[in-house]
């Protein structure tokens, strides 16, 4: 959707919003995969209330993208704006056992920002993709870490009010890989309580959780993690692998040859391509176990 010739255009800049026409959302998300749009960076927190009420009364369709690590968009001219938090200097900051992060900040330069500050905690965090907004959406995890566990506050943008909101961490259900914030709220801050360690022994069990990565994840393929969240005591991954489907492909979208739970766009995949493959590997893992795989990966369909 294409905004920059509209009258709007000028009362967004009103409102320190930076448009930029025409970008190619296949650069801003891992998977290398998404059509065109107008983008539209929130600089200032405050007025975002005001940009979404502008949005609603000139009935322009907005989705918010993080750091576009987990999310497959769907090609050609997309029928909406992406907004989107700019990420040059996110804040960081830390005050005892109490770490103090803006949302648009980097999931792995904050838990390597506390780590040097002796707070532990999120080690098993420190290679996982996206930001820590798009972190605190999913209740990203990995090696038995949660950001949820951590969570004491979080600022934001809530879609049901309008406003600009903190909630307590009690206050938020944080499940595996899900949570109960509102698919149109935007996190722009969170506080979190983090037991203090020793840098030493951070960075010790940061370099076991990266060794773990580099030999079992297609780090250097464009992907966007793990495609379906592991059913209740089993593994995803585990599944598709017995049943050989490393190597398949549909197009250029391919099942990973070193962890059957990431799909990789080996060159110029569409979004086509990777619906398509992740819809055949759910059909055979049903067939084949009778269990029906939830996507961990967020489908924007037009």
């Amino acid at each position: 959707m294409r905004i920059s010739d509209k009258p709007i255009a000028a009362r967004l800049k009103e409102l320190g919003v930076e448009l930029r026409p025409g970008v190619p959302l296949s650069e801003k998300t891992s998977l290398g995969i998404g059509g065109k749009t107008d983008q539209l960076l929130l600089r200032q927190f405050d007025t975002i209330p005001e940009v979404m009420r502008l949005l609603a009364d000139e009935n322009i369709p907005h989705r918010f993208l993080g750091g576009g690590t987990n999310v497959l968009i769907d090609d050609g001219e997309l029928p909406y704006v992406v907004l989107h938090l700019p990420t040059s200097q996110p804040g960081m900051r830390v005050e005892g056992n109490t770490a103090f992060v803006d949302a648009a900040a980097d999931l792995g330069g904050m838990v390597t920002f506390c780590a040097k500050r002796d707070l532990g905690g999120m080690d098993g965090l420190i290679g996982v993709p996206g930001s820590v907004g798009g972190a605190l959406r999913m209740n990203a995890g990995a090696y038995g870490t949660q950001i949820g566990s951590y969570v004491r506050e979080v600022e934001l943008y809530r879609a049901a009010t309008g406003e600009i909101e903190t909630l307590r961490g009690d206050d938020i259900r944080f499940d595996y890989r899900h949570t109960s914030f509102a698919p149109d709220d935007v996190m722009l801050r969170v506080k979190l309580a983090l037991p203090s360690k020793p840098y030493k022994e951070i960075l010790a069990g940061i370099r076991v959780c990266n060794e773990k990565r580099r030999s079992s994840q297609p780090l250097n393929q464009k992907s966007a993690g793990c495609i379906f969240k592991n059913p209740a005591g089993g593994s995803a991954g585990r599944m598709i692998d017995e049943l050989k489907l490393k190597g398949h492909r549909v197009g250029d979208a391919m099942v990973s040859d070193r962890h059957a739970n990431f799909f990789v766009n080996v060159a110029n995949a569409t979004c086509a391509d990777m619906l398509k493959l992740i819809d055949d590997v759910r059909e055979r893992v049903r067939s084949a176990y009778g269990v029906e795989l939830e996507n961990e990966v967020i489908v924007w369909k037009n």
